[in-house]
């Protein structure tokens, strides 16, 4: 049996001399006695696991072979962490990532844990002023970039970032507009003018003392903010998450222990790393239970097949549209998907016949976990025992060592049960708040440290809750968050465009699809292709239009507001009108 680590209970409303189980449901004194919050720094839990089964497989690549041992990555780790502080590197400096889950995305990670950097998570969906912004708003030191995904060259979009690199020494880099940026790192081979490669980096790890590393190991708490990650706002402008070694450390250790997690397990990682689903939900899933983390770079339906197939994964990850491409796969009967019996199908809502042909084709007991980023991300799971009916029509209930309550919006009380409310959270997994921006920070945490979701819900008599809707003006496409704001604000850039209001048109793919309502100024005569070309390049493709409506007016109330809730019955009713197959 493996050595548990050290540990602190939360602390108890109640004298266990006085405690009385009977008065209690079992589930809940399961939850008390049953699970535990840890204290490791993820740098703590990674040595652990290198101390005690040095040798079993930790990181695969099952798709060209790349395997590393616990003790194996715990060394090119050090010796990233110490490549890091040769470029200077320290305590508290901020270090982007953009890359797809590339071999050494989690190195890098880790090697910032262990020093207390601060390791900031960029969509790789992201194009130039999204980047931009990000960058600047983060004071980021370090940026570790790859060639690029899809249509985007993120070599080039940093050249034009960062115009100096051209000229400057690398590790010199003195820019006007990003007064903090100091290096950026090519991750992998490839050398380009004014940025350090991978290797590069490695090699300038052997100038610093292995003491050094001790010494900025030693000053790392739980506490200290270990990830970064954007969210956009409804303002428009996103808000950079601060999350502790704490947060997610314990938020992925419970999501495994709902799953039944052993060391033996092998989960099947094709989610983006840059999410908290990848990061948080699989990989400190696995960091905190010891098992394998099968990796799949991007997502291909065949790869992760393949890749279930031959490392005998008993668990896989993925949004509701991962799940469809891989059964519909026309090489699906080939592969043998018998070892899989649990995963997490998460992001968007999941069709109830989805899951039952997951669970029938795939052998695996599906369980979704919900939240969002600022809660690390889980607040309430199902759990792998739980009835099909609640696993699939529910959210679960509460994480262990968390408070959700639903809250009347209006009046800040609980609801009872069955009355609609708005989904709050106070517990270990809280964000530490929004980087540079305490009164935002202020706005969703409340007094008595409710974080409000934004989300509305209802809870059951057994305690599980349903998500029926939202206050936060956002659309949900195929797990990623858009808030209506910061694509309105772009648009209203185009010439010809008087006012335009953006809302969410049903998709029976995505959940949700980008429906933009465009008043257009007087003579002006805009097509929605003018529309589409003005988007490409300069937001994320999952962000442009999929619907572009023309109309001489949007639905008000009798106060001169905008009912943006009826945006989405005007649309379906113009798509009809139009002949436009809603997919």
């Amino acid at each position: 049996m493996t050595a548990k680590p050290n540990f602190r209970l939360i602390t108890l409303n109640f004298q266990l001399s006085t405690f009385n189980s009977t008065l209690i449901p079992q589930h809940y004194y399961k939850i008390f006695f049953s699970t535990m919050l840890y204290e490791r720094t993820l740098g703590q839990w990674l040595e652990h696991w290198a101390t005690n089964t040095p040798d079993k497989e930790y990181i695969v690549y099952s798709d060209r072979n790349l395997r590393f041992t616990w003790s194996q990555f715990n060394r090119r780790v050090d010796d990233m962490a110490k490549g890091l502080i040769a470029i200077g590197v320290e305590r508290g400096t901020h270090v982007g990532i953009w890359a797809a889950n590339v071999p050494d995305w989690l190195t890098l990670l880790y090697a910032c844990a262990k020093i207390g950097a601060v390791y900031v998570t960029v969509n790789t969906n992201y194009k130039q002023a999204e980047l931009e912004y990000l960058c600047e708003n983060s004071d980021m030191h370090t940026l570790c970039i790859v060639n690029g995904e899809k249509d985007s060259d993120f070599v080039q979009m940093t050249y034009t970032m960062l115009p100096e690199l051209k000229n400057c020494q690398r590790g010199h880099l003195k820019s006007e507009r990003f007064p903090y940026m100091k290096n950026v790192i090519y991750v992998g081979q490839e050398k380009h003018r004014g940025m350090y490669n991978t290797s590069e980096i490695l090699l300038l790890g052997n100038n610093v003392e292995d003491t050094r590393l001790d010494e900025l190991k030693s000053q790392v708490s739980c506490h200290d903010v270990v990830n970064m990650q954007y969210t956009s706002g409804t303002t428009g402008f996103p808000k950079g998450v601060m999350l502790t070694h704490y947060n997610i450390a314990n938020n992925g250790f419970l999501t495994g222990e709902h799953m039944k997690f052993t060391s033996d397990d092998k989960l099947c990682c094709c989610v983006p790393l840059f999410h908290c689903f990848g990061v948080v939900l699989a990989t400190m899933n696995c960091l905190t239970h010891g098992c394998t983390q099968v990796m799949v770079e991007r997502f291909n339906p065949l790869v992760v097949l393949a890749s279930v197939h031959k490392e005998r994964c008993t668990a896989l990850y993925g949004v509701p549209t991962m799940f469809i491409a891989e059964l519909h796969h026309p090489m699906f009967d080939l592969f043998d998907m018998s070892s899989l019996r649990t995963g997490i199908m998460a992001g968007s809502l999941c069709p109830v016949e989805l899951m039952k042909q997951v669970e029938e084709k795939m052998y695996m007991k599906v369980t979704s976990v919900y939240g969002l980023t600022e809660t690390a991300p889980g607040m309430t799971a199902t759990r792998i025992d739980d009835s099909f009916d609640v696993r699939c029509n529910t959210v679960g209930r509460d994480f262990e060592h968390t408070e959700v309550k639903v809250i009347d919006p209006e009046t800040g009380e609980e609801c009872p049960v069955g009355v609609q409310g708005e989904m709050c959270n106070r517990g270990y997994n809280t964000m530490k708040g929004y980087y540079k921006n305490p009164q935002a920070t202020a706005e969703v945490i409340d007094k008595n440290g409710f974080l409000h979701s934004g989300d509305l819900g209802v809870k059951d008599e057994d305690g599980n809750y349903r998500i029926t809707g939202r206050i936060k003006d956002m659309i949900i496409r195929g797990g990623e968050n858009i808030y209506p704001r910061e694509i309105e604000e772009f648009l209203y850039q185009l010439e010809g465009v008087k006012d335009v209001q953006v809302a969410g048109i049903p998709s029976k793919k995505y959940g949700e699809a980008v429906g933009a309502f465009i008043i257009q100024h007087e003579g002006a005569d805009l097509h929605e292709s003018d529309v589409r070309d003005f988007c490409i390049g300069k937001i994320s493709r999952y962000k442009i239009p999929k619907y572009i409506f023309f109309v001489k007016e949007f639905p008000m109330t009798g106060s001169g507001k905008i009912q943006k809730f009826k945006l989405k019955d005007v649309g379906l009713q113009l798509c009809k009108e139009q002949g436009i197959e809603i997919i």
